[in-house]
């Protein structure tokens, strides 16, 4: 089945191919792909909430709960599991409600409704989170650094670009999000070798003794599965770019993820006693000085990229909804032409408003990560 994405590509999204392995990178993995940007420093801030745990201990069983959280709650339930469930080729909730709707379960509807909300949401945090995530870089070079208007400025231009298609600058998201992987990967490569104990992170042991043992478990957590945000998306958009398509991909991502937690881990072990620590994103801090300005650059496209595929899927998920009778009908627009590549006013409007006052409420990344880890 010949499919014509946002992205303006056609491939056959049942047969594994370059094409459907790059549109995946940049519209399945923009959400996930952009969570080093604030989960390594949301987990070092929630230390300070009561934990005793000694510093190597903390960061090492942080680590682990990372890896197996992106292995369990990512790879297993949605990679192998979730994708397995489609509707006639179509993923996300609402394709899974359609498929099990038949049960008259009344209670159902609530579940789904619930769950297309909680993925609304999604679609309000994310934006602002990432992109004000990625604008924080520049306070290495100026403190002062205007991050709300920056931020305010480029969620205002990402949502009034909507009315007009994004199918040129969609053939940017894979290329763009390929080098911000091979980036994240490399950058963390590079630090492994300043603390090679870093690996034991891979033992789930001492993600399990994080747990146990610290008596702020529940808001460590709360940061560690910031590490798996977007992972829905895998099943969302399943009927944009395939299951193998998406699975392949996913290899390349985990490994980059990981290597760059890995890296971020290694740098806070070697550099958490030095002056100045506390304040510095270890996202940031892994970088060379001269790679701040071309990171923020680079960590700034990757958010717009997660941003569009959140606005693209929130687009989605009204659609199905007023198919469902789950929401009122409202009018919708096609820009580019492209019956998968839709515009709805009102919901962009909306969703624009939401993250403004999302920003100018929390006006910094680490009250968003606390709340958004939390819920």
């Amino acid at each position: 089945m010949a499919e014509v994405t946002e992205d303006g590509y056609h491939f056959d999204i049942k047969k594994l191919s370059f094409i459907g392995v790059l549109v995946s990178l940049g519209i399945v993995f923009g959400d996930i792909g952009t969570s080093p940007l604030y989960v390594m420093k949301a987990i070092v801030n929630a230390r300070s909430q009561g934990s005793n745990i000694p510093f190597n201990e903390y960061i090492e069983g942080a680590l682990s709960c990372i890896i197996w959280t992106l292995t369990l709650q990512t790879t297993i339930k949605y990679v192998i599991i979730a994708l397995r469930a489609d509707n006639k080729g179509e993923g996300g909730i609402l394709a899974l409600f359609s498929l099990v709707r038949n049960l008259k379960k009344g209670w159902l509807y609530l579940i789904a409704i619930i769950g297309a909300a909680a993925l609304i949401a999604d679609g309000v945090i994310t934006p602002s989170l990432t992109v004000m995530s990625a604008i924080e870089g520049l306070e290495i070079y100026n403190p002062h650094t205007p991050v709300v208007p920056i931020t305010i400025g480029i969620l205002i231009a990402i949502f009034v670009v909507q009315q007009f298609g994004t199918s040129f600058i969609g053939k940017f998201f894979g290329p763009v999000m390929v080098v911000w992987f091979l980036v994240l990967g490399g950058l963390g490569v590079m630090h492994l070798s300043e603390n090679f104990e870093i690996l034991r992170s891979f033992n789930p042991y001492y993600a399990y003794k994080l747990i146990v043992n610290s008596p702020s478990a529940i808001v460590i957590l709360g940061a560690v599965f910031l590490c798996t945000t977007g992972a829905e998306a895998l099943y969302s958009d399943l009927g944009h770019c395939g299951a193998k398509n998406i699975r392949v991909s996913w290899a390349f991502v985990k490994i980059m993820l990981i290597l760059n937690y890995l890296g971020q881990g290694a740098w806070l072990l070697t550099n958490y006693n030095k002056p100045g620590f506390s304040v510095v994103n270890p996202f940031f801090g892994i970088m060379e000085e001269w790679m701040i300005i071309p990171g923020v650059i680079l960590a700034t496209a990757a958010a717009i990229i997660a941003s569009q595929a959140l606005i693209t899927g929130s687009f989605t998920i009204f659609s199905e909804a007023m198919s469902l009778n789950l929401w009122p009908n409202q009018k919708i627009d096609y820009p580019s032409g492209v019956k998968g590549q839709m515009y709805i006013p009102r919901i962009n409007w909306g969703l624009l408003i939401l993250c403004i006052i999302v920003v100018l409420h929390f006006k910094e990344s680490g009250k968003m990560e606390a709340a958004y880890g939390l819920s």
